[in-house]
């Protein structure tokens, strides 16, 4: 009787023993998953946010709808990473999208003027890109319009020739085009490359299409606001084959402190569906090809200035 008893006793103290052996058996493992799981998790959200950066820095700028589709997770998701990059300074929230602002100097050029008819600027590049063939080599400038230009033209088999740190970026890592950098002196706020040594290197070059912005578009012709500059542009346009030239509307009926070229230098001008009729029909009679890109309706149009006759200087 005594000998039964023990015996269920003693069985009763191994069955404890091996619940508790079991139980910690089972936590431990839970502990090591959940672990695994962490680490897991935080690679994709390393692996996920490295592929973000490199969305953003090949494109300069990329809308919060075309990162949730490129990655296929939520917006909520896309947000958070993006919380996270711009805090390590990588990029810059704007309103629907995000600027890259790492790897890059930051440029008052296009900290200021970006934003501005922003959805006409990319409309405009986008008709822009059409007219450029694989195989060429195309001649940049540094305007916020041809950098729109640029960020659609990476990845094409292009030969890029550009005086600007910022489009130069875009194409530095890409292994399809073949880049050259004009040298020269730097301007702080927009970052291109001008002077005697940009314009003597233009020189030597011939390029199938040069892509010009514009200061401010009249009818004597172009105009842009820096002296330097715009004697840069016009060894641009002497090296190349055809030019074509992007501006928005809001650029037509301005003048800025130096005349680049007439209109009559032009083969192409991309515009936006907010050109007045009167301008349609000045730029074409000027004997350029006038691209008209059509912005969304939720964007604001950008008024033009009336056409004006032009005046006949007294002496």
């Amino acid at each position: 009787m005594h000998l039964a008893r023990i015996q269920s006793v003693f069985s009763f103290i191994v069955l404890v023993s091996c619940a508790d052996y079991t139980e910690t058996r089972l936590n431990s493992l839970t502990a090591r998953s959940y672990c695994c799981l962490q680490g897991i998790k935080n690679v994709q959200n390393h692996e996920r946010r490295s592929r973000l950066i490199d969305l953003i820095r090949i494109q300069g700028f990329a809308a919060l709808e075309e990162l949730v589709r490129e990655l296929g997770v939520s917006e909520s998701t896309v947000r958070r990473d993006l919380d996270a990059l711009e805090e390590q300074g990588v990029a810059k929230r704007t309103h629907g999208g995000v600027l890259y602002s790492g790897g890059m100097p930051r440029l008052a050029e296009f900290d200021d003027r970006q934003p501005a008819n922003w959805a006409a600027k990319r409309a405009i590049a986008a008709q822009a890109a059409e007219l450029i063939d694989d195989g060429e080599t195309v001649l940049l400038d540094g305007g916020t319009t041809t950098y729109e230009v640029a960020r659609l033209l990476v990845g094409r088999s292009l030969q890029v020739v550009t005086n600007s740190l910022p489009v130069a970026n875009l194409f530095a890592s890409e292994s399809r085009t073949d880049l050259v950098l004009l040298g020269g002196y730097v301007s702080p706020r927009t970052g291109v490359c001008l002077g005697p040594y940009a314009n003597d290197l233009l020189s030597r070059l011939h390029v199938t299409t040069t892509v010009l912005s514009a200061a401010g578009i009249s009818q004597e012709g172009l105009f842009n606001a820096h002296l330097l500059l715009a004697e840069t542009e016009q060894a641009m346009l002497r090296a190349a084959g055809r030019c074509i030239v992007v501006a928005d509307s809001s650029k037509f009926g301005r003048k800025s402190l130096t005349l680049v070229a007439g209109l009559d230098a032009v083969n192409a001008v991309v515009s936006d569906d907010g050109l007045s009729s009167e301008w349609r029909d000045f730029v074409t009679q000027s004997g350029a090809k006038l691209v008209i890109a059509e912005v969304p309706p939720e964007a604001p149009e950008s008024p033009t200035r009336p056409l004006r006759k032009r005046e006949t200087p007294t002496s």
